[in-house]
């Protein structure tokens, strides 16, 4: 697939110096600070070193004193609470946070998560009767709420009582809880705005710790959990974001809750350094297989699991579902790509909508990002489910999907997400006319650069400067995510040793070994994964150039620096 490499601006010069005169480190670093919006030492300091101590106070949010309030009364007067949230990684792991705090409190506490194919996101009419049945008074719900306004005025009529932990954007009008906790409501003045739900969650027990003394090593003792769900829910690392991913991660590699470490072992990940890479593509998919495949509550089970032997049995059938849930992408995934790629209905397009009834529901979300990685363009998938089209939608960078898909609301029942994701509803019937009228907005509003992928790239460098001791400050950044994202190189007029080679069980991986001419500097090893077809570029024995990231790569027991290939080129210049 073609790409466009974009070399970032490197900003403030004069900054960029006095950072590296401060640091007492190389240029290539303290460009990488400038571009992270790092512009002083003050914000370097707390940038490679972050606190605990800096996160912000709790009861700068909105409604935050009437939150603890309510939480005090239903503890004083033994009220029946029930923590509510989402099936995915964030509302699974904000409501085991949540319980696992207040059920030290709380005698008559329970958990509930609503069923993907029965009740749907978010708040649930099921879930209302429920509570009421049962005698519960107070909800407090975690990763939505947010935009149920009715749901919530009808529950308050049968006097339930609703705490909103979300982090989703409101609407105009937010629900009648006792109190709405999220940040991204325009009258909050909270400083940091990108928390996830178990982000806020997690606020709301600081406050609590915070109006009883207690000590917040109570809470810390959870960060585990907050660092899976940012890195899972993919927020930005960033402000207090990175303090609990930072902290989150500590706890995940020394000493991880119970369930936690059960799914890492069934990950195959247990003794290695668990980075926000491994949450994202190990341990969230086995949380996320639950809701997929069966009931999202499993995963709060085995996250508040305090038995070793249950956790066990819970996580092997975790990852039973994931095993589904992948031979479910794969087959679905083959199954949409060869209907584009047999019909010219659909490949010769600027859009992809495609439906087919007997697709699985709870992985049509993973389906369109695949088809999106490998066509490039706005893309829904759409199956049947009670008796409607419903589906998800991913978008290609800088196109607002979501204001697209706006555009076709007529033709919808419902509809919902940000620019770059989307989850929609509509008749069987209408999807011909949404088919034609989505292709007719994207035509007319995609340029030709948002359909070409990028690679956002740092900066240019020679190999001969990738050190030890460079590595060991890049490290440093870590960890990594949305908004510092894993620092991305370019080297120009490499050659191959002499040794590069085609590996993999057919041939489809390329193992490099990259010199530089009139640099006495050694052999650098490199692994470009699906890059066979750039095999013949490399052995031309001209020059070419290479966008990369580094990592360590442990071979017989002996560690050593490797390349990390995003993309090869003949030389050319680069915008």
């Amino acid at each position: 697939m073609d790409r466009i490499w974009n070399l970032k601006k490197q900003g403030d010069q004069n900054e960029v110096k006095h950072l590296s005169a401060a640091l007492n480190v190389n240029m290539v670093i303290a460009r990488l600070l400038v571009q992270r919006g790092i512009k002083t030492y003050a914000e370097a300091k707390a940038f490679f070193r972050p606190r605990l101590s800096d996160l912000h106070d709790p009861f700068l949010m909105k409604d935050m004193e009437k939150a603890v309030a309510r939480l005090d009364e239903a503890i004083e007067n033994n009220e029946k609470v029930i923590v509510y949230g989402d099936y995915d990684v964030d509302g699974t792991t904000s409501v085991a946070l949540v319980y696992s705090f207040l059920k030290q409190r709380i005698k008559d506490i329970e958990y509930y998560i609503p069923d993907r194919y029965s009740e749907g996101y978010g708040i649930s009419p099921k879930s209302i009767d429920y509570a009421v049945e049962k005698g519960v008074t107070l909800i407090v719900a975690l990763d939505c709420g947010i935009k149920a306004v009715e749901k919530i005025a009808k529950a308050k009529e049968r006097g339930l009582d609703f705490i909103i932990c979300d982090h989703h954007n409101p609407d105009a009008e937010v629900p009648p809880a006792v109190a709405v906790l999220d940040p991204k409501q325009s009258d909050c003045k909270y400083p940091y705005k990108e928390l996830s739900g178990c982000g806020v969650g997690f606020k709301l027990l600081q406050a609590y710790c915070k109006q009883h003394e207690i000590d917040y090593e109570e809470i810390y003792d959870l960060l585990d959990l907050v660092a899976v769900s940012i890195a899972a829910d993919i927020v930005p690392i960033t402000g207090e974001n990175r303090v609990l991913a930072y902290y989150g991660l500590k706890k995940l590699n020394s000493n991880p809750g119970i369930g936690l470490q059960t799914i890492i072992n069934f990950a195959g990940i247990s003794g290695t350094e668990i980075t926000i890479s491994d949450i994202v593509f190990k341990i969230g998919p086995r949380l996320n297989a639950s809701g997929r495949i069966e009931h999202g509550k499993k995963s709060v089970q085995i996250l508040v699991s305090t038995d070793e032997d249950k956790s066990d049995l819970l996580g092997e059938e975790i990852d039973s579902f994931n095993e589904i849930r992948k031979t479910l992408d794969r087959d679905i995934t083959q199954d949409a790509l060869d209907t584009i790629e047999n019909s010219p209905e659909f490949k010769n397009k600027n859009s992809t909508v495609l439906y087919n009834r007997d697709w699985h529901k709870g992985v049509v979300g993973i389906v369109a990002s695949r088809v999106t990685e490998q066509y490039y363009r706005p893309t829904i998938i759409l199956t049947e489910s009670n008796g409607l089209a419903t589906g998800s939608a991913r978008s290609v960078r800088d196109f607002d999907l979501y204001e697209a898909i706006g555009q076709c609301s007529d033709l919808l029942e419902s509809y919902g997400g940000h620019m770059y994701a989307a989850g929609l509803t509509m008749k069987i019937e209408n999807i011909p006319e949404f088919r034609r009228r989505f292709e007719e907005i994207v035509t007319k509003q995609i340029t030709d650069k948002q359909q070409i992928q990028t690679i956002e790239v740092d900066a240019k460098i020679a190999l001969s400067e990738i050190t030890p001791r460079f590595y060991r400050i890049l490290k440093q950044f870590a960890p990594f995510g949305p908004h510092n994202m894993t620092p991305v190189f370019v080297t120009e007029d490499v050659f191959d040793a002499g040794t590069s080679r085609l590996v993999g069980k057919n041939q489809e991986h390329l193992k490099l070994d990259l010199v530089e001419p009139d640099v006495n500097s050694g052999i650098f090893p490199g692994i470009a994964f699906n890059q066979s077809d750039a095999y013949d570029v490399i052995t031309s024995g001209s020059p070419f150039d290479v966008c990369y990231s580094i990592n360590e790569n442990e071979y017989r027991g002996k560690t050593n620096l490797q390349l990390f290939i995003r993309d090869i080129k003949k030389r050319e210049f680069l915008d």
